[in-house]
């Protein structure tokens, strides 16, 4: 029982670090990445859909993403989802396919997206310590029912408090990763 609640709270903290991971990827950076695009959704042939299923994406510099549609006339549709979309840059659109140039971010802009990262570790680190307390009342549990011993729950909540640690420790690094990248010109 004790094994399934601690493979059970690994995985859910492994799920938490992989969220600050994709968060911080959609996180501007003053260089292109697609993963800037990629949760842009696109209204094409009558229903909603991700953008890297009507276009392939790329980047052929550090300042240029290029999205090139399957369908030429799914062109449009795309601009005006990359329009709508919260990312401040203006499509240049030339018939065949759309670039978008990432401007250089300006200081203030870095300060206020280290903060952003900032506050989704926290965020991410909130989530690990709430995985913790859930996996440290559950093995209370079986030891007040008498079903594992105090030593395997003592155990067992080490086990707990040393993943997290470990995981508190990745995501911190994740963090600093982010920030250097923010704040390099």
């Amino acid at each position: 029982m004790i094994k399934e609640i601690i493979a059970d709270t690994e995985l859910r903290m492994n799920k938490s670090v992989e969220k600050l991971r994709q968060e911080m990827a959609h996180i501007r950076t003053g260089k292109a990445s697609i993963g800037l695009v990629e949760p842009i959704r696109v209204e094409a042939y009558g229903s909603e859909m991700p953008i890297t299923q009507v276009a392939s994406l790329s980047t052929p510099d550090a300042r240029t993403i290029v999205i090139q549609p399957w369908d030429r006339t799914t062109l449009g549709a795309i601009e005006k989802a990359i329009q709508k979309s919260d990312l401040g840059i203006n499509p240049m659109n030339d018939g065949t396919l759309i670039r978008l140039a990432i401007p250089p971010l300006t200081e203030e802009r870095r300060r206020d997206l280290v903060k952003i990262v900032k506050k989704y570790t926290e965020d991410a680190k909130v989530a690990l310590r709430n995985v913790r307390r859930d996996a440290n009342e559950h093995i209370k549990k079986l030891e007040k029912s008498h079903e594992v011993s105090e030593d395997e729950s003592h155990k067992a909540q080490d086990r707990t408090q040393e993943m997290t640690d470990k995981h508190i420790k990745d995501m911190d690094h994740l963090f600093e990763l982010k920030e250097k990248e923010i704040l390099e010109t």
